[in-house]
């Protein structure tokens, strides 16, 4: 009975939610939407990123917690890349609205890496690990090279 309940919530919840579009006031909203979903996402990258790199003490449990977030996090940035957001405060290039194609296939590209990232960090071994971290490195860079404004 009590997973019927929460299976009933869980579905009253998705079938509530709106598009990210609606969700969003004015622009603005949903450039700063989108801006601290990647800092919160890069903050929990950068933990592990530093435990990979020997720059921090390794603690498998501690990356897994950070991979599980930003896991999460990669879902939630796109959201606000809606009409009428290219300007104001943000450093998203244009080619972002006039390449939308290849935009969404970098974005996939780097949620790929980062579950690859997730499944190494729950297996616990720090060179699968690396070589997830490095992977998702080089899918951030590539869109913040084609994507992103310095």
């Amino acid at each position: 009975m009590k997973r019927l309940v929460l299976a009933a919530a869980a579905a009253a919840g998705l079938a509530t939610a709106l598009p990210a579009a609606a969700q969003f006031q004015k622009p603005e909203d949903a450039i700063k939407y989108r801006k601290a979903a990647f800092t919160v996402m890069a903050s929990h990258f950068s933990r592990i990123a530093a435990m990979a790199s020997g720059k921090v003490p390794f603690d498998a449990a501690a990356v897994l917690a950070n991979a599980d977030l930003v896991a999460t996090m990669s879902r939630l940035p796109y959201a606000g890349f809606i009409d009428g957001t290219s300007g104001g405060d943000t450093k998203a290039k244009p080619e972002i609205w006039t390449e939308q194609d290849k935009f969404k296939a970098a974005a996939s590209k780097m949620q790929e890496e980062v579950t690859k990232l997730n499944v190494a960090a729950k297996g616990g071994n720090i060179d699968q690990i690396k070589a997830a971290v490095g992977d998702v490195g080089k899918s951030c860079k590539a869109c913040h090279d084609n994507y992103r404004k310095e």
